[in-house]
């Protein structure tokens, strides 16, 4: 009971990621609404790379994603609107942010990441708050 009163006793919170967008720096998501996705096998798992017969038998370092795939939010007006898919905007600036397609993306890592509402991280910044 003692602890419970003692202001020293308050666990540090952790500072929390958001994303806004770079031209206007309106937030359009945060930490909670990222969808993770396990890193595919990179240039191996795309269909042009299928067909060239390039099996050079290289480890290559797993490629980062340059984007990230989020929960459907309020601020995408296609998805309320009953799209199938089309580019995300920004609801302050219209700057394109991304892409949607309820049937599924995939991610430049490789992975397939279904339904995916896709950020592009170059048209984002990263904040603490």
């Amino acid at each position: 009971m003692e602890a419970a009163n003692n202001p020293n006793s308050e666990a540090v919170r952790k500072p929390q990621l958001i994303y806004r967008c770079k031209k206007c720096r309106r937030i359009v998501a945060s930490e909670e609404s990222i969808v993770p996705h396990e890193l595919g096998k990179g240039e191996q798992c795309f269909k042009w790379k299928k067909r060239s017969g390039d099996k050079l038998g290289e480890e290559k370092e797993p490629t980062q994603c340059s984007s990230i795939f989020v929960e459907p939010l309020k601020w995408m007006q296609p998805v309320q609107e009953g799209y199938v898919e089309e580019k995300l905007q920004c609801i302050g600036c219209k700057a394109r942010l991304g892409s949607f397609n309820w049937a599924g993306m995939q991610c430049n890592c490789g992975a397939w990441v279904n339904p995916a509402f896709q950020l592009h991280k170059n048209r984002l910044d990263e904040c603490y708050m």
